[in-house]
């Protein structure tokens, strides 16, 4: 599971997801490698510009990881989701969880 975590404005992590897909084959990696990346953190977004898909097991990751962050009165903020993905966030009613952005500058300037 390859992320990229970049520190952007108002100290604000930039986490790119680099896998096709977030669902039961890899959501465990997912799991593991995101915790390691955002355990000291308040202020995360998520960039899905590239998953093309994702399945229950992916969603839960996701809410895992907005909880986690909850729990520290942080927040999870996804952004550049594909039309797929952003319909099946809709369609599941997650889009009243997370707080989606189009673009990763707006999600960032979200947190100030």
């Amino acid at each position: 599971m390859e992320l990229k975590g970049i520190i952007e404005d108002n100290d604000v992590l930039v986490i790119e997801l680099r896998e096709d897909n977030l669902d039961a084959s890899n959501v465990r990696e997912f799991k593991d490698a995101i915790g390691a990346v955002i355990h000291e953190r308040t202020q995360v977004v998520l960039d899905m510009s590239g998953v093309k898909f994702v399945d229950s097991s992916g969603l839960g990751a996701l809410i895992s990881c907005l909880r986690q962050l909850n729990g520290r009165r942080g927040d999870l903020k996804l952004c550049a989701m594909s039309k797929t993905v952003r319909a099946l966030f809709e369609l599941m009613r997650m889009h009243r969880v997370f707080n989606i952005h189009d673009t990763r500058e707006e999600a960032v300037r979200s947190f100030s």
